[in-house]
């Protein structure tokens, strides 16, 4: 359960870092701070429950399509954060395909760089 419970907050702030980084970098993204939680809510149950459904569908019917069954989900994801969330506003063709790539890769890298930041805090706590 902790390790459920670890993965799962990690997941979230993988998300919450993804989409600040987009916010910050793209000027027709914007999100205010009192609703980046409901966003990064939002967006991370979106996440969770068509990523599966997706990698499905593409298993079944477009082979090809797997490996970016990732991007997809991002998108989906913003799309309906976007529609449901008051705080996050994003404008223009171009802003949502760099908002999408740049909150995959923000999230990936966060995903990957946090769990190795927290195992080598716990690892230096234990042996002191």
């Amino acid at each position: 359960m902790v390790r459920f419970l670890i993965s799962v907050g990690l997941h979230l702030l993988a998300n919450a870092i993804g989409l600040l980084v987009a916010a910050w970098i793209l000027p027709d993204m914007s999100m205010d701070g009192l609703s980046l939680v409901m966003a990064v809510l939002i967006f991370t149950v979106v996440e969770v429950i068509a990523q599966p459904l997706l990698r499905k569908i593409a298993v079944k019917n477009v082979e090809a399509l797997v490996g970016s069954v990732a991007l997809v989900t991002t998108f989906v994801g913003l799309l309906v954060t976007e529609i449901f969330s008051d705080g996050m506003d994003i404008n223009g063709l171009s802003t949502w395909f760099f908002a999408t790539v740049i909150v995959w890769l923000a999230a990936l890298l966060a995903a990957i760089i946090l769990p190795a930041l927290l195992l080598k805090k716990a690892v230096e706590e234990h042996r002191n």
